[in-house]
């Protein structure tokens, strides 16, 4: 059975920096695309970077120079930095894992960790 599990949400000051990691079980890893996204009350979800399964990284406009996605094959987990913070970057965020492409399908999904950004 394949989990993704997040964790490293929370609150945080405009300006600050939180780290996101995403714990993955269940599948082999670095056959796999990998992505973070974010929902905010009312929007769209929407896919804020992504990394293939080498080295490739992509990163919505939005959050370009402030985030950093990576991941570790030695321990199944994927990050996303964040520095910067803004309170527009308040969403649930949401690792999830492609067989396809970095830009999607997403075929399996974790629970979401909620990140909270404010003055």
């Amino acid at each position: 059975q394949v989990h993704l599990v997040e964790s490293g949400g929370g609150w945080v000051q405009t300006g600050g920096s939180l780290r996101l990691s995403c714990t993955v079980s269940g599948l082999v890893f670095g056959n796999y695309a990998m992505g973070w996204h974010r929902q905010a009350p009312g929007n769209e979800r929407e896919l804020v970077a992504s990394i293939n399964t080498g080295t490739r990284s992509y990163y919505a406009d939005s959050v370009k120079g402030r985030f950093t996605i990576s991941r570790d094959k030695t321990t199944n987990t994927l990050y996303l930095q964040m520095n910067s913070l803004q309170p527009d970057d308040t969403a649930v965020y949401t690792c999830a894992a492609s067989r396809r492409s970095q830009y999607g399908p997403y075929h399996y999904w974790g629970q979401g960790t909620q990140v909270t950004v404010s003055s």
